[in-house]
């Protein structure tokens, strides 16, 4: 292979539009290599939004060399122009300039991975028809030596119409100098020269533009033709004449002759590739080492689906293991903080506003960013590894099986650790209705938020006895999980039989050779999701927080603090010491829970209470629920300012109180029927201000995120009563 070298090209003038030169698509295949070479390139001077109106992620970043500066936008991979995905079709509309908001690249860097040129060179050869200025990077070139794979670039250039074509190892940044020098001076570079793909078809598309006069591009018109009028080419086929469409349909009648126009586009171009491939690249015998060896035998459906159970086990258990000291470190520091800040700020609205609404707000999302970044370093390694691909295919049959594919799996197993990173997974489902599907299914997986609330119901009210080899208690919550499970698969049916009805997704993937994970790579996607998380979780949560703050803390009561004042005084009259200490906490304790009775909080508890008389539910039980709709593990603390136990209160200590809570007629509200309603009603209910926020966000549209709530909410709510109506009768 020829060796990746530096060149020198002396450096032009370029009109300066925002500071840089030239704006530069990075096109490529999914697991080319893209992304790590994008990152080598721009380090740390890229920047994270959305495309407008979408929730696709657009990656910007600067390249600068020398004395010139070139913005290059990471697009999402693609195999080739025919868009599959709202990812494929963001890609394809940067390329074409048919995004209003966004103007037409000026050049672009098309990533070829050397390993798999038969795959990559079907999308590159379409890049060339563009007759848009071009560099090629052909990425993984040592991998391709180790292989015996050796590519001639100079024929390679010349199959491709005169594209150069810079050989580089991301990697190790070999080669990068020469690619840095084409990619800034490329719009100094010639047009690529025309390459005869399809002859008759250019013909073909020629005379229809001339016939109707139509002011679309080449690609647009040789996209109706082989896909004709789809929901995918609605951006430029919506506003087409009635002439146009008959002259289009007849056209592709008489020139494709009955066959499928894809199968015929496919087998065309891939015979061009397949004729480049004889010219430009010699390939030795593969040897057959361990790494293939471990390759096929993953690959086995057996093996390959106990090998993925391992690793998600394994992941479970880094997320809720390794991620408890972190949590509770921050836990802990977002405590003392809101007690130091009572401390200086003394007792007032100010205080409480900073302390309890500012600093828990904000806890209460910083406290889960452990196990977001555990989850999504794993979930990263294993795509960057080309093992999820592997996952995703050995869940497909199981999938199909309630309308899914097995793209499906991996956003309902990030849900286990928290439902918006599931969701946001969802981007890569090619499917709209499939997508839709997996957002109303991730919410019924057990998120770490719904822990807390089992934990304590579960070890105040369940027998810690025997059932046969397995303990009650753990049963119980081995139970819920599966129940969260069962949940969501038969809602994707559900949605997918009715709502969502539609034919099942083809599903078919290129399954990538296993790589060594590119720290720099992992690093920068880390961050970026990180980043996002924090932006569309926290500001939700931190905005909610602060309001059920502010319905907790008003109208404040006139009575309460001369009665506290009163008993605080009798107390130091009687005792001394740490019995003192003890009292006038339990007396803070009794009127913090007076002031929160008769708060817009608890006036709203008691205001819905017979609502929830049927689940077996008092005001305190409601007010609860209320509260922790920004985020389900609020309902805890709420129950402890309820039943008036503090800060200072261990778990017990509340169990206690829960299990002496009783009826104005003596009966006890915490019963096993309504403690089993309860589990149910969290295990279904949809408490997540910032999984809405999310699904709003997926789905561009609060349609979906209100329908969520309330059919999880109905459902949950008929669990929780036959539950409870049930076991008391």
């Amino acid at each position: 292979m020829t060796k990746p070298s530096e060149i020198r090209v002396p450096a032009s003038s370029i009109a300066v539009r925002r500071g840089v030169e030239s704006r530069v698509a990075v096109v490529g295949s999914p697991n080319s290599g893209k992304s790590t070479l994008f990152n080598r390139l721009t380090g740390l001077k890229q920047r994270i939004g959305n495309y407008p109106g979408v929730t696709v992620e657009r990656h910007i970043g600067t390249l600068s060399w020398k004395d010139r500066k070139t913005e290059l936008i990471d697009l999402p991979g693609t195999h080739s122009l025919r868009p599959h995905s709202l990812e494929e079709q963001i890609t394809v509309d940067v390329i074409l300039g048919r995004l209003a908001v966004a103007a037409p690249p000026d050049g672009i860097l098309a990533v070829l991975d050397a390993t798999n040129l038969y795959q990559g060179l079907f999308l590159v050869q379409q890049l060339v028809e563009l007759q848009k200025p071009m560099v090629v990077a052909l990425t993984m070139t040592d991998a391709a030596i180790r292989s015996g794979i050796d590519i001639d670039l100079h024929a390679l250039s010349e199959a491709l119409g005169g594209v150069r074509v810079c050989g580089v190892i991301a990697t190790t940044g070999a080669g990068l100098n020469e690619l840095r020098e084409a990619v800034t001076t490329i719009q100094d570079a010639p047009l690529p020269r025309k390459i005869n793909v399809w002859p008759e078809l250019e013909v073909a598309i020629s005379g229809l533009r001339s016939a109707t006069g139509i002011s679309l591009s080449e690609t647009e018109c040789v996209r109706l033709l082989i896909d004709g009028i789809t929901e995918r080419n609605q951006s430029f086929s919506a506003g087409l004449d009635n002439e146009f469409i008959a002259r289009l349909d007849a056209l592709r009648l008489e020139f494709f002759a009955g066959q499928p126009p894809v199968a015929v586009e496919a087998r065309i171009r891939y015979g061009w590739v397949r004729s480049v491939l004889k010219s430009v690249q010699q390939s030795a015998p593969k040897l057959y080492g361990w790494q293939s060896r471990i390759t096929e035998f993953l690959n086995q459906p057996f093996a390959g689906t106990i090998g993925l159970f391992v690793v998600m086990a394994v992941v479970f258990q880094a997320v809720f293991a390794w991620a408890t000291p972190l949590m509770d470190f921050i836990d802990g520091a977002t405590a003392t903080l809101g007690a130091r800040v009572g401390d200086v700020l003394g007792d007032g609205a100010f205080s409480s506003l900073i302390g309890d609404g500012v600093i828990a707000g904000v806890g209460s999302v910083i406290v889960f960013l452990p196990q977001i970044l555990i989850l999504f370093l794993f979930i990263i390694l294993l795509e960057d590894s080309g093992y999820l691909a592997r996952a995703a295919y050995l869940m497909d049959r199981t999938m199909r099986s309630v309308g899914l594919s097995g793209q499906s799996i991996i956003p309902m197993i990030s849900s286990f650790a928290c439902a918006v990173p599931g969701i946001m997974a969802t981007r890569v489902i090619p499917s709209r209705r499939d997508r839709i599907a997996t957002i109303m299914a991730a919410p019924f997986m057990t998120c770490s938020a719904r822990l807390p609330v089992y934990a304590l119901l579960i070890a105040a009210f369940v027998p810690a006895q025997q059932v046969g080899f397995m303990n009650l208690q753990g049963l119980v919550l081995f139970g819920l999980y599966m129940f969260g499970i069962v949940m969501g698969i038969l809602t994707a049916l559900l949605m997918r039989k009715t709502a969502l009805r539609g034919p099942k997704p083809p599903f078919a993937l290129m399954l990538p050779e296993f790589r060594k994970p590119n720290l720099q790579t992992v690093f920068f996607q880390l961050l970026g999701r990180v980043k996002v998380f924090l932006y569309r979780a926290g500001t939700v949560i931190f905005s909610v927080a602060v309001i059920v703050w502010a319905l907790s803390y008003y109208p404040r009561s006139d009575l309460i603090a001369p009665e506290v004042e009163k008993q605080r005084q009798a107390a130091a009259f009687m005792l001394s010491g740490e019995e003192l200490a003890v009292e006038y906490a339990r007396i803070d304790n009794v009127a913090a829970a007076a002031q929160l009775e008769q708060s817009w909080l608890g006036r709203a508890g008691k205001s819905v209470e017979p609502m929830f008389r049927p689940l077996g539910w008092d005001w305190r039980v409601s007010a609860a629920v209320i509260a922790g709709f920004p985020a389900r593990e609020v309902v805890i603390a709420v129950l402890g300012t309820v039943y008036a136990v503090g800060d200072q209160a261990d778990e017990g200590t509340l169990s206690t109180r829960l299990k002496a809570s009783t009826w104005p007629d003596g009966s006890k509200v915490f019963t096993l029927p309504m403690v089993l309603g309860l589990l149910i009603f969290y295990a279904c209910c949809l408490q997540c201000a910032a999984t809405l926020a999310v699904i709003r966000r997926e789905t561009n549209t609060w349609r979906w995120p209100v329908f969520a709530w309330v059919y999880m909410t109905a459902i949950g709510y008929i669990g929780a009563m036959l539950a409870f109506q049930l076991g008391s009768a």
